[in-house]
């Protein structure tokens, strides 16, 4: 009798997920493939929006920030949320050295932005601080560097609390058997419990992966891709040209090419992992 009945069990999370992830999905897909201005009928127009992609200089610009967004968080974010963990881990008080790193986390993406931005500014805090001129967030690719560096701020913290609790799980018994042995630093970790975290390793940097190929809200708080276009990525492409401009189809577009990306990008990763 149960197993009757089991697909009736899961319908209501499977609609669930369907209304509120596929069908969206599926309407913006539709769009990219219209002329629509949120008024107008959508004209139907085949694939010139992803004709017209190919020719953007800015989609290329936005390609380009999206990928320092994610070679740096796997360098900057989650390498240093690895070296805090494994360096507070084993010690006395360890909980309270972590404590800084945790707090940026608490705030939004918004409110981080909001944090740095007299910071950043041309007039800021640093500048007056360092006695320079410099414009971090005026040029390219200055400003997607400064913004990742802010980013790395607000998620290092929870990274290392992941890497915490990988630490946590490795069994006792290798670790000090290669004490036993000899293994001590940079040995111990490399050969014992770089291996043994493996796992949890594939999580955080496939939920960092995912994260930064969708940046969206530090970048727009703190230059709405500007001056100009110069340090957009992606997805403020994708909200200037559906909200700003009012191009839903070609805003659309960009929106599948995200979904593409990102969904391709983690299918590899995560196959890479499981081989």
């Amino acid at each position: 009798m149960l197993g009757r009945f089991r697909y009736g069990y899961v319908a209501p999370a499977a609609l669930l997920v369907a209304g509120l992830l596929y069908a969206p999905f599926v309407w913006t897909a539709y769009l990219s493939l219209t002329r629509y201005d949120g008024l107008a009928p959508a004209e139907w127009i085949g694939p010139a929006n992803f004709v017209k992609l190919l020719d953007d200089p800015v989609l290329l610009t936005s390609v380009r920030n999206t990928l320092i967004w994610v070679i740096g968080t796997m360098v900057l974010p989650v390498g240093l949320g690895l070296l805090v963990a494994v360096l507070s881990y084993d010690i006395k008080g360890g909980g309270w050295y972590r404590l800084p790193f945790m707090l940026p986390y608490a705030l939004s993406g918004a409110g981080l932005a909001l944090v740095w931005s007299p910071i950043l500014s041309h007039d800021g805090v640093a500048n007056n601080l360092l006695g320079v001129d410099t414009a971090f967030l005026q040029e390219a690719p200055h400003n997607t560097i400064a913004m990742l560096l802010v980013w790395t701020w607000q998620q290092l913290g929870v990274n290392t609390l992941l890497f915490v609790v990988g630490l946590q799980s490795i069994p006792k018994e290798p670790i000090e058997a290669a004490r036993l042995d000899g293994a001590s630093g940079w040995q111990l970790f490399r050969h014992i419990i770089w291996p043994l975290m493996r796992p949890l390793t594939a999580v955080v940097v496939g939920l960092a992966l995912v994260a930064s190929l969708k940046t969206f809200d530090i970048v727009w708080v703190l230059t709405q891709g500007g001056p100009g276009r110069n340090s957009e990525t992606l997805a403020v492409t994708m909200y200037k040209e559906t909200f700003v401009a009012s191009d839903y189809g070609y805003g659309s577009a960009v929106a599948v090419v995200l979904t593409v990306v990102t969904g391709l990008a983690s299918y590899l990763y995560l196959r890479r992992q499981v081989r």
